[in-house]
């Protein structure tokens, strides 16, 4: 089955999303497609990107979704610079607002998300990027945060960082504006696999296999209290993990599950 929720087009670039349905639910596929520009990240393509993943938050059947960059040279190669020079103050605090809003959506789907990374991954980006839940990187990627370069300093979603690498890499992104190899991003854990360009899809196959596997239920309970780990106190996050147990026995799932597991093993 195919189901487009999005793809509208204009001179900043489209957001295509396609919608494939397996037998175990719905996968989503989301391209930024603005590649003669790096698929950087325009003003009128941020509100696209937000809409769109907006929509994919009340689809039931949905399982992961999956983020890429059009073409080759790049996953998302910054927000564009080019409407950023023009800005005065209120102007730029609007865009970045905007930016974080679309970023937002994307951390807060209810459902894994994985960042298919090929080519540069900068500034806006890789922090699209960490706000995904894992991120698989072909070897030719490139990752860094140089805003400080162009008289900005990195912010909104680049706060992810420092929980992603430790605070002394983060500070080294965006302090020094390096750019870093995909060997070094998963050396500090910036990107969680690598492989190179041409099995980038397969890689992204086995991942999907694993969630599809997994209780739908269960993982979405997971994936809010992986958000619930970054922002709670570890004893409210205890807590919050307490009640989400309770959570997936009053769904039935894990009854349903262990059944089909106990039933597996006799036979074996």
């Amino acid at each position: 089955m195919t189901d487009k929720a999005g793809g509208s087009r204009g001179e900043a670039g489209r957001i295509r999303v396609h919608i494939e349905g397996r037998p175990a639910g719905e996968i989503a596929f989301l391209t930024i497609d603005r590649p003669s520009k790096l698929n950087a990240l325009s003003p009128g393509l941020i509100g696209e990107l937000e809409a769109s993943v907006r929509r994919l938050h009340g689809r039931e059947a949905l399982r992961a979704l999956v983020m890429t960059g059009a073409g080759e040279r790049a996953f998302v190669g910054g927000a564009d610079i080019v409407a950023m020079s023009g800005f005065e103050r209120d102007g730029a605090v609007a865009f970045i607002t905007a930016l974080h809003r679309a970023i937002d959506a994307v951390r807060r789907l209810p459902v894994p998300v994985i960042a298919r990374i090929d080519g540069f991954c900068l500034g806006a980006g890789l922090e699209l990027a960490a706000a995904c839940d894992l991120r698989l990187a072909s070897e030719r990627a490139r990752f860094g945060m140089p805003e400080v370069k162009v008289g900005m300093p990195s912010v909104i979603e680049a706060a992810l960082l420092p929980r992603l690498v430790g605070a002394g890499r983060a500070a080294r992104l965006v302090l020094l504006g390096e750019v870093l190899g995909a060997q070094e991003a998963l050396a500090i854990g910036l990107v969680d696999r690598i492989c190179p360009a041409s099995e980038l899809d397969r890689a992204i196959e086995d991942w999907l296999g694993q969630i599809l596997a997994a209780g739908p239920e269960a993982l979405r309970l997971q994936k809010k209290l992986l958000a619930d780990w970054q922002e709670l106190p570890l004893s409210d996050a205890i807590e919050a993990g307490i009640a989400s147990f309770g959570e997936a026995y009053a769904s039935g799932e894990p009854q349903r599950m262990t059944a089909a597991f106990l039933a597996r093993a006799r036979r074996t």
